[in-house]
């Protein structure tokens, strides 16, 4: 089995990829942005540590912790955003750590996936065995953010700034996708490489 982290940058279409990925492999699709909020939830690890060091304030109504108070405490004490990611990153791995034990006990999984746009900057390098980037031409990420989210120019090229450098992303990346073009040169893509793995041997 084979445990992949695959990003890339916002509009490069990672979902799409995911989606024909899940539909026709032996695979199991983790998304860190998920798992993050997982790792919040009342009777986890996180969750209390959170309480611990935001206050019961963040708590909405229902004992769950409320995003936009828990967003206006760390902005109120930037300082605290780092304490913040020193609880959830860790929680995050040890999730993804433990599905993949799981899934490796089982014995019905080929490929493991993790997706976040900032798995590199959070060290998964590390841990994953193979590291995939969904690369597009910027034309045509500012395109389908524009299109599909409705997104302004200036909010997408405020987040594309924001983000890695295609040379870095490929810099710590095994394989990238070219996805720029139609989908179906981008499965292809797929299909050539995971025919080349030897992992059933």
């Amino acid at each position: 089995m084979r445990f992949i982290g695959i990003t890339g940058g916002v509009g490069a279409g990672k979902t799409e990829i995911l989606k024909y990925i899940g539909q026709h492999y032996k695979c199991e699709i983790y998304l860190a942005d998920e798992i993050g909020h997982k790792v919040k939830e009342p009777g986890t690890e996180g969750y209390r540590a959170l309480v611990a060091l935001l206050g019961e304030e963040i708590l909405a109504a229902d004992g769950q912790i409320d995003k936009p108070a828990m967003a206006a405490k760390i902005f109120a004490d930037p300082a605290l955003l780092e304490q913040v990611n020193a609880i959830i990153h860790p929680a995050v791995k040890k999730y993804l750590a433990d599905r993949l034990e799981e899934a490796k006990t089982r014995g019905d999984v080929e490929l493991f996936f993790v997706e976040a746009a900032l798995l590199i900057e959070s060290g998964y390098e590390k841990i994953v065995d193979e590291m995939w980037y969904v690369y597009a031409r910027e034309d045509v990420r500012r395109r389908r953010l524009s299109k599909s989210r409705g997104y302004t120019q200036e909010k997408i090229e405020r987040i594309i700034t924001s983000q890695l450098s295609e040379e870095e992303f490929r810099k710590h990346s095994n394989f990238v996708i070219d996805n720029s073009d139609s989908l179906e040169a981008s499965y292809r893509q797929i299909r050539q490489k995971l025919e080349a793995y030897t992992w059933r041997e």
